[in-house]
């Protein structure tokens, strides 16, 4: 799979890190929120590197539909409720500025990355939960309004509209903003020492480490396995459909998003918690939709993104731990990455130049309410089912049982391995237990890989390493 955005846009490539160096701040990470950030405190008189496992936006930045807007899907009322009107409060205003700017550093800098205005939109089948949440983002001082009907071939009973919002090519931009930069890549971090960060070519000596890695890696301080899970979802890029105005996101756990990009329509849904099995559902479940909603269009893409999702519905943004006050992180973006990145690079350059900023305790990772309590023990449950079943679960067939284009658990000379078998007989073992905490892995058909249900890291059939917060493969026996 191969997302739109990747399709259409190519980045040069960077030198792996091969000596000892020193920095100011090193980020590690080279997603949309590590360049942020990296820029935001370059541009603030701070030396600082980036130091990216892979390729620079090769993660879930170039599978994001790209929205930029304040509007989180159905969030107002819900938020009002939890946090309180001045914390909730600043949660949109901080999402609003980072849209500011990125409207400010696209124009100052002259990127060309197909940015647009336009208006973003929630719909629901449920007018009552529609007007509750116009009545709380105007309590919030949005300029939101409940509207009867939007273009879309699902079902709603309305939806409420966020003026002035924003859409662009994530990987143009990060193609601009990248340049000023430097990276390294190729460069995974192996370890981190305090103010020394530790990869196979080299270290990078920092008095302020910066942790934008999408999931944090390390476990102890910080415990963000505890407090957030990971979810996939899906997005096709469809030729053939009538162009469509705004941006659209749907309420409810089945719902669909849309945006047009050109002569793309970009349809997304099918989401679930990663290592979860959807019979029907995930991108089969999403081609199916496509095909009912646009039976004329062609699919020219499609790929699938991972989000992490902590407990409260507010991203971590702050201080690593208490433990260790040079550490930094941004985290838990659930499916808003773009503006929060944004909001993260404001946030953790005001704290590093020693500056002070309105929406530092709304995203603190110190926070804690009894309201995040509830997810935080289904989520624990979650890990503590997959921990049983790599200990107690015994495989249900034998490998020679195993058909073709099939992947399953099975027993091996006497030992658990997951398998998978191509079309045409060769087989493909590996280890089934995540490296990350121990969870046991579970096969998703669809995308062929081997999946951790516990904290969300990836790995493909061969066993090589594709999501964190695992740091390594789980090997392959041939």
């Amino acid at each position: 799979m191969e997302s739109i955005w990747r399709k259409t846009c190519q980045i040069e490539g960077r030198p792996q890190l091969a000596e000892n160096i020193s920095a100011d701040v090193a980020v590690i990470g080279g997603g949309m929120a590590g360049l942020l950030i990296a820029w935001q405190l370059q541009q603030a008189g701070q030396k600082t590197v980036v130091l990216e496992a892979g390729r620079i936006a090769g993660g879930q930045t170039q599978n994001t539909t790209a929205k930029i807007t304040a509007q989180h899907g159905m969030l107002c009322d819900a938020l009002l409720k939890a946090k309180g009107k001045e914390k909730a409060k600043k949660y949109f205003q901080a999402n609003q500025r980072a849209l500011e700017e990125y409207r400010r550093i696209i124009l100052q800098e002259g990127i060309p990355c197909d940015f647009q205005e336009t208006a973003s939109y929630v719909y629901s089948q449920n007018l009552e939960k529609l007007q509750a949440e116009e009545k709380a983002a105007k309590k919030l001082d949005i300029a939101a309004e409940l509207v009867e009907q939007v273009p879309l071939p699902v079902p709603h009973a309305g939806a409420v509209r966020f003026a002035g919002q924003a859409q662009f090519h994530p990987l143009k931009f990060v193609k601009a903003l990248s340049s000023w930069l430097t990276i390294y890549e190729h460069t995974p971090v192996k370890k981190v020492e305090r103010d020394r960060v530790v990869t196979p070519g080299g270290t990078v000596a920092a008095p302020k480490i910066i942790f934008a890695s999408h999931y944090p890696f390390i476990n102890f301080p910080g415990l963000y396995f505890a407090r957030m899970h990971q979810q996939r979802s899906y997005v096709l890029a469809l030729e053939g459909t009538v162009p469509l105005e705004g941006m659209y996101i749907g309420e409810g756990r089945n719902a669909y998003s849309f945006r047009q990009y050109g002569k793309y329509l970009l349809l997304g849904g099918g989401g679930h918690r990663t290592g979860e099995e959807v019979p029907g559902g995930g991108l089969e479940g999403l081609r199916k939709a496509a095909g009912q909603f646009f039976p004329d269009s062609r699919e020219a893409a499609c790929w699938a993104a991972q989000d992490c999702m902590p407990a409260d519905r507010i991203p971590y943004i702050g201080r690593y731990s208490s433990g260790e006050p040079n550490w930094f992180v941004a985290t838990g973006f659930q499916k808003w990455g773009m503006t929060s990145a944004m909001a993260a690079s404001m946030i953790l350059r005001d704290m590093i130049c020693g500056l002070g900023n309105p929406y530092e305790e709304i995203f603190s990772p110190e926070r804690f309410s009894a309201g995040e309590l509830p997810q935080i023990l289904r989520d624990g449950a979650e890990a503590a089912k997959g921990l049983a079943k790599r200990v107690f679960q015994l495989p249900e067939k034998n490998v020679r049982e195993l058909g073709a284009e099939c992947g399953q658990l099975v027993e091996f000379e006497g030992k658990k391995r997951g398998a998978y078998r191509k079309e045409t007989g060769e087989l493909f073992l590996v280890n089934p237990r995540c490296p990350h905490m121990g969870c046991q892995l579970a096969w998703n058909s669809q995308e062929k890989t081997w999946d951790c249900p516990c904290h969300g890291s990836r790995f493909d059939y061969r066993g090589n390493l594709l999501d964190g917060p695992a740091q390594e493969g789980i090997g392959c026996e041939k």
